[in-house]
């Protein structure tokens, strides 16, 4: 066969790689009126999501209390790290209200399926916010309930 398409025939157009619409959101700049985003918002942005994983190792009440210390002590410092700081505590304490509900439906042993989909995706989503804050995007988490404004 070759690679020669007959004349007439247009030839196929490029395809395009998929991204998850939730990795297209683009939201606009800090309202200071500054553009670029230094190193240091970028961090804050990403440790405010890493810490979080610390409640998945052992420590307990880590995945919101390391949230929390980043989002209290950067908020009045970048508007990028008080962004960040509110959306890992909003999903964290949406993820600790989902593991709640699913340790007591444990009872009838649907639980344990649950507690497991549950771990998972809160440790796989803290990974993939953390990478989007370094990369200097503003990530929103999906199913996630937004109790702090």
């Amino acid at each position: 066969m070759s690679d020669i398409t007959p004349p007439g025939i247009p030839p196929f157009p490029e395809e395009t790689p998929y991204t998850p619409p939730a990795a297209q959101i683009i939201l606009p700049p800090p309202a200071t009126g500054d553009l670029a985003l230094t190193p240091n918002d970028k961090t804050m942005g990403m440790l405010s999501h890493l810490l979080a994983l610390s409640g998945f190792i052992g420590i307990p009440f880590g995945n919101i209390v390391g949230p929390l210390i980043i989002w209290l002590t950067q908020k009045d410092k970048s508007e990028f790290a008080d962004y960040h700081g509110k959306e890992s505590l909003n999903f964290q304490i949406t993820i600790l209200i989902a593991g709640l509900i699913s340790g007591v439906l444990c009872i009838i042993l649907v639980g344990f399926l649950l507690l497991f989909a549950v771990w998972a995706y809160g440790i796989a989503m803290t990974i993939v916010a953390s990478i989007k804050a370094n990369e200097g995007v503003r990530y929103i988490y999906p199913y996630t309930l937004r109790l702090i404004k």
